[in-house]
């Protein structure tokens, strides 16, 4: 997707967000929230697959398409979308994804309604996906030129709004077929209700997100002092050099690596939890298992304020230094011991589950730290992809094996054991790409542009 295609005018055009001298950059991350705690709704998503299976004779591999197509999309439409957000700003972007995720619910009440899943996994999936990537990248670029002394605090908070998005969805889903029915009528009107408050609540963030003007700064912040930091740089690259460096890659690496190990264990939390001590004497009940699958959300979304806001502190490759090398230590003391006590296998999994989180709110701060910011939000849309192949990647090796397991007559943790050994190796794997991670190479910076600082480059 290029500047072939025509730049937005009228309210939507980018001129008409540039922020007036008085504008105070804190109304942004509310904007940024609005977005992100409607779309967040897809992790929610698993309330409407019992409902559906029944009410339309779905299997449960049928009734995960919408969300799979969903996440693919998300990192498609991010990755080929990345330029003409930046281009035409977040107002725009955050329009379009509200338009295609509102009416992705749309058509997916008239699939139901008339019986023609397709139109849900073409709606929810492919149409609401285009509305996930667009709006999840809207804001990043954004907040990033608002914040670039606290860039990790400022992704954070509205990545977080991402990860909290299924707290609120979850019950509020559930109350609605409580009240509507399980059936195809119930669950088509609770389509419908979700369109229209999303499209209502999203639209808040595009009335109020602006974009500082160009040479704006925050009072008091020297560049070039936030500069002498480790891999921080004062220059930029753009979206078309970032992909031609290595630096692009071994991040693209590390991405999907951390991603791969902790939807693994977001996608089969519940069956997880009440395998591990299904045959000790302390069972879970189904209840429990609920409870712990909403722990799990708290902690995801914990992550992805309070660890990319500590990256703030300690440097960005620190930090994956702690998600990588420390969540192979907690996969490896719930293979080990996990069935021997239920706090350790909590504690352990809610570790993971706030490194998942924060490893997605952290990426955007690396990014402007090694690229800079002028198309960090096209870099961003394009490393999104690996969101995309984790998303395939993390729920096959633990569903797969579980699967085997199973049908060779194993039972409890025995069902997940390989699977944990095998996230120990990939999150092995990707420390070693986080410890190659470099300064890019003065040959990919930009000219300097008027409103860059003087003395680009990097220090290592």
């Amino acid at each position: 997707m290029s500047t072939r295609f025509a730049s937005p005018t009228g309210f939507l055009s980018r001129s008409r967000t540039v922020a007036a001298p008085t504008w105070s950059r804190w109304l942004v991350p509310p904007a940024a929230l609005s977005v992100h705690l409607a779309i967040g709704q897809a992790y929610a998503w698993s309330v409407f697959k019992p409902p559906l299976e029944s009410s339309l004779g779905l299997s449960g591999t049928q009734s995960a398409l919408p969300f799979q197509l969903g996440i693919v999309m998300l990192g498609l439409s991010a990755a080929f979308g990345g330029t003409l957000v930046e281009r035409n700003g977040p107002r725009w972007a955050m329009f379009v994804s509200m338009a295609c995720f509102s009416s992705g619910f749309l058509l997916s009440a008239l699939g139901v309604a008339t019986g023609q899943y397709w139109l849900v996994v073409l709606g929810y999936g492919f149409v609401g996906g285009i509305g996930l990537g667009i709006g999840y990248i809207s804001p990043v670029s954004t907040l990033i030129k608002w914040f670039p002394d606290r860039p990790g605090m400022a992704t954070g908070i509205a990545i977080m709004g991402f990860g909290g998005g299924a707290l609120i969805a979850s019950p509020w889903s559930a109350q609605m077929l409580d009240s509507f029915g399980t059936g195809t009528g119930g669950i088509a009107t609770t389509f419908v209700v979700h369109g229209v408050v999303y499209a209502v609540f999203m639209s808040m963030g595009v009335l109020l997100v602006r974009v500082p003007a160009d040479g704006w700064a925050p009072k008091g912040w020297r560049p070039s002092e936030a500069a002498t930091r480790r891999l921080v740089t004062t220059a930029d690259v753009s979206a078309r050099n970032a992909i031609r460096t290595p630096q692009f890659y071994l991040l693209w690496l590390v991405l999907c690596l951390n991603v791969t190990a902790g939807i693994g264990i977001l996608e089969k939390a519940a069956p997880m939890i009440v395998d591990f001590f299904s045959g000790t004497s302390m069972p879970v009940a189904a209840g429990a298992a609920a409870g712990f699958v909403a722990l799990l959300s708290l902690a995801n979304m914990a992550g992805r304020f309070g660890w990319s806001s500590t990256s703030d502190l300690i440097g960005r490759k620190n930090m994956y230094r702690v998600y990588l090398g420390v969540g192979a230590l907690l996969y490896l003391a719930i293979a080990l011991a996990g069935d021997t006590s239920k706090p350790l296998f909590i504690i352990c999994a809610l570790g993971i589950l706030s490194f998942y989180g924060g490893g997605f709110a952290t990426v955007p701060a690396y990014l402007k730290d090694l690229f800079g910011t002028y198309e960090v939000g096209a870099i961003h849309g394009r490393l999104l992809t690996a969101w995309s192949t984790a998303g395939v990647l993390g729920p096959l090796i633990i569903n797969a094996i579980a699967d085997g397991q199973e049908a060779a007559g194993r039972s409890g943790p025995a069902l997940y054991t390989t699977s944990l050994y095998i996230m120990i190796g990939l999150l092995a794997v990707g420390f070693v790409a986080n410890e190659l991670i470099r300064p890019v190479h003065e040959k990919h910076h930009e000219r300097p542009r008027q409103e860059n600082v003087a003395g680009k480059g990097q220090t290592v």
